[in-house]
């Protein structure tokens, strides 16, 4: 069975990553964070969104879901932890709509580009 906990300390570095990397279409506060336990699946993370659908049935505009599924992310260096987050973060369009971007753009190419950025950001 899955479990989800909210996860502050992924909000944070998404933070500093979105302010250093000046993604400023992305929202924070329309962004929240979870870990998630007891998953099967493959994946180190996922992004998820309330579509436009879902945003007209409730009145509300968009906003995203980054999980890290925590038996595959913790486990990862602190570099690779900072690339699987910059690679979330590419997933939400600049519109911030509730949309996403596909993998033609996430890409590992661009990913390695931002990632150094954002190391030379820090030094």
């Amino acid at each position: 069975m899955i479990t989800y906990f909210p996860a502050d300390e992924i909000k944070s570095k998404l933070t500093q990553i979105v302010r250093h990397l000046d993604f400023n279409h992305v929202d924070l506060n329309r962004l929240a964070t979870f870990r998630s336990t007891g998953s099967k699946s493959r994946a180190i993370a996922r992004c998820y969104a309330l579509s436009k659908i879902w945003q007209q049935t409730l009145g509300t505009k968009a906003h995203y879901i980054i999980e890290v599924i925590s038996e595959r992310f913790d486990k990862l260096p602190e570099e690779d932890k900072e690339k699987v987050l910059i690679h979330e973060l590419l997933h939400i369009p600049k519109t911030f709509g509730g949309g996403f971007r596909q993998h033609d753009y996430v890409c590992n190419k661009n990913v390695e580009v931002l990632h150094r950025k954002l190391k030379t950001q820090f030094l």
